[in-house]
């Protein structure tokens, strides 16, 4: 499966541009936004639009920068809210969990995860926040991540862990057990499986 990552837009219409011409070119199965495709709280028509435009699926979870409603006014028939859901698609399930980003333990996540456990198999992760103790998650030399996150990562070992949220960190790689997480930032990165 071919998958074209994206996160933290946060409403400039230029890196939804970039993420329009890999999806052409590249030809994905399925797109996926961790995160801040708007820009605090600020609901964008274009946005909307441009979303529209692309001919794929495309699973989102909202950010720190907007919440669930404001993402759900996004949504339409291939623009699709993962937050606490589960979409199957192509034999892999997709889990959303969206929001946050600060706070490095979370135990709505953490019920959210265990209420799921049976069903994740063969899954993929999609946060807005980065697991703690990683590449992605280093600010100033201080690990800032979710230790919650990283905790259901070890525990229940997706095939990846997309997310997004801190900007110095886009297009970095990571592994935990044979987990593999990234960051792909606002320009988007083709990931197969």
């Amino acid at each position: 499966m071919k998958i074209l990552a994206f996160s933290d837009v946060h409403g400039d219409l230029n890196y939804l541009k970039e993420v329009y011409r890999k999806s052409k070119k590249e030809n994905p199965d399925i797109i996926i936004c961790a995160g801040d495709m708007l820009n605090f709280w600020e609901y964008n028509n274009k946005i909307k639009n441009s979303l529209d435009n692309f001919d794929k699926k495309i699973l989102l979870i909202h950010g720190n920068h907007e919440d669930e409603k404001l993402i759900n006014k996004l949504c339409s028939k291939n623009i699709i809210n993962i937050h606490k859901k589960i979409f199957e698609f192509n034999g892999l399930n997709f889990v959303g969990y969206g929001g946050g980003g600060f706070e490095q333990e979370d135990k709505r996540f953490e019920r959210f995860i265990n209420k799921i456990k049976d069903k994740l198999k063969k899954w993929i992760l999609v946060t807005h926040a980065p697991p703690f103790n990683t590449h992605l998650d280093l600010v100033f030399d201080r690990h800032v991540g979710s230790k919650s996150i990283r905790e259901s990562i070890e525990k229940f070992n997706p095939e990846l862990n997309i997310c997004g949220h801190l900007h110095e960190n886009f297009n970095i790689r990571d592994k935990i057990k044979s987990t593999r997480i990234i960051n792909p930032g606002p320009s988007g990165e083709i990931l197969k499986l």
